[in-house]
């Protein structure tokens, strides 16, 4: 898979790292960025920098009659990159609200899902293409401040892994992004490291163009995985050890 020459729809794509997805695809050589958001008039900015490649569209994830739209729109689409996610920093049992982990597996997990569902057949036509979908390290262990989001993110990666299986026939390659705390908004509250959002697109593209299929983008996330595999028992207990500090 190149992306020189990819047709992409990225999602969320007005949001703390799909503005920079778009510039990375520009400067990948992608051909065709089609920019989606629930209120496309929000890429207006980014849109006039290259009206010829990025195109906003309207798209919200948890909506099937929506994406169902953008299949049959944009039946050209080679490179789907899931990075619409929704986060509220909620423990699980101090200050949950129900309606906040709806929504958080509403769009990270089931919005995600939704989307390779829709699209793998697309792909499938299009000779196979790729799917990146933008996880987290977090996805792999709790942070207990933030548990309701690393469920939703955990339960994106075992999907993304599912629907690699199932997506290897078709030549589908699926890329799962698992960067530490990245620098954006969402994350203003949070203590460095950071790893800057466009190292992670830098990363990610990169793992597409090896056939990479996990990818960690930032030492924080390298080390983490690193430690995982170590001693996985150790890293949970030093994450719950963050709520008596």
């Amino acid at each position: 898979m190149q992306v020189q020459g990819a047709i992409a729809l990225v999602t969320g794509a007005n949001g703390g790292i799909g503005q920079y997805y778009i510039q990375g695809l520009q400067a990948a050589g992608a051909i065709r960025i089609y920019a989606g958001a629930r209120n496309p008039g929000s890429l207006k900015d980014i849109a006039a920098t290259d009206p010829d490649r990025i195109i906003p569209i309207p798209l919200d994830i948890t909506d099937e009659a929506l994406v169902k739209a953008a299949v049959e729109a944009y039946s050209d689409v080679n490179l789907l990159i899931n990075n619409a996610g929704v986060g509220f920093n909620q423990r699980l049992v101090a200050d949950l609200n129900f309606d906040k982990v709806r929504s958080e597996i509403e769009v990270n997990y089931l919005g995600t899902l939704r989307m390779c569902l829709a699209f793998a057949p697309v792909l499938k036509a299009n000779g196979g293409g790729a799917i990146v979908n933008m996880l987290t390290i977090l996805a792999k262990i709790s942070f207990p401040l933030n548990a309701s989001y690393c469920a939703s993110k955990a339960a994106a990666l075992l999907a993304t892994q599912g629907i690699r299986a199932e997506l290897a026939s078709q030549e589908t390659l699926v890329v799962g992004v698992m960067p530490g705390t990245v620098d954006t908004r969402m994350s203003k509250d949070f203590p460095p490291p950071k790893v800057a959002p466009e190292e992670v697109v830098r990363a990610a593209l990169q793992a597409v163009i090896d056939e990479v299929e996990d990818v960690y983008p930032g030492e924080q996330a390298q080390e983490m995985q690193a430690q995982l595999l170590q001693d996985p028992k150790a890293v949970e207990k030093w994450m719950a050890g963050i709520l008596a500090s």
